[in-house]
């Protein structure tokens, strides 16, 4: 019976000490999103603007040493931007010239990402950094404001969530400073940059057979939260 009662108390000892090493907060992150668009001179594929986006959603920090800390959470997440490009065809509407697209999209965000935080260098402050990236799958698009889009070469209307792939992935960096409020309670605010890996393009290849069509997310976020 005491060896049963030793086992309890040793477990409920482990138990406390890791939950006492995961912090549950949320975040808001306003954010300047583009676009990264590339591709052969004839189509000449570039960015031509950036979008004021917004995001948020759960962060959860669970900490392996005591500076150390994994980062990652549930997120929404606002990006995208407009795009020039060159139209060669004609098409049915004669149409040649250059030809935008403001394209906007939203992503369920999960973070994997490292935070390494400093000693105090204020009472009850620290400042952390933050490396790592980002698996993200869209789940709202639109293409100049809508949810479908005739392209004015062909006149052929598609889904706007048809235009993007069902994946992305960043590479991410940050930095910012993490206040102490209370026993449990912290706030904390900074910048991160955010950088697509993955081309995200579905529609200029594969429906209109534009050739080496790249475009790819870019962001810098503003982080502001708080962790109970």
């Amino acid at each position: 019976m005491k060896k049963i009662l030793l086992s309890l108390l040793a477990l409920t000892a482990a138990v406390t000490s890791a939950s006492a090493q995961v912090e549950i907060g949320l975040k808001v992150s306003p954010s300047i999103t583009s676009l990264r668009a590339e591709s052969t001179s004839a189509q000449a594929f570039s960015s031509d603007g950036s979008k004021l986006s917004f995001g948020g959603g759960l962060v959860v920090d669970y900490f392996f040493g005591e500076n150390y800390a994994f980062g990652t959470g549930l997120l929404l997440t606002g990006k995208g931007g407009t795009i020039s490009y060159t139209e060669t065809s004609g098409g049915v509407s004669g149409l040649g010239g250059n030809v935008t697209q403001k394209i906007s999209m939203q992503y369920l965000e999960v973070p994997i990402t490292v935070k390494l935080f400093t000693n105090e260098v204020a009472p009850d402050a620290r400042l952390y950094f933050q490396v790592g990236g980002s698996l993200n799958v869209p789940i709202g698009t639109r293409v100049n404001e809508g949810k479908f889009y005739r392209d004015p070469a062909t006149m052929q209307e598609t889904k706007a969530s048809d235009h993007i792939t069902f994946y992305d992935a960043d590479v991410l960096a940050g930095l910012g400073a993490e206040y102490q409020l209370g026993q449990s309670t912290k706030v904390f605010g900074g910048f991160s940059y955010h950088r697509g890996l993955a081309n995200i393009d579905n529609y200029f290849d594969d429906t209109r057979g534009f050739s080496d069509v790249i475009i790819k997310n870019s962001s810098v976020n503003l982080d502001l939260g708080i962790k109970f």
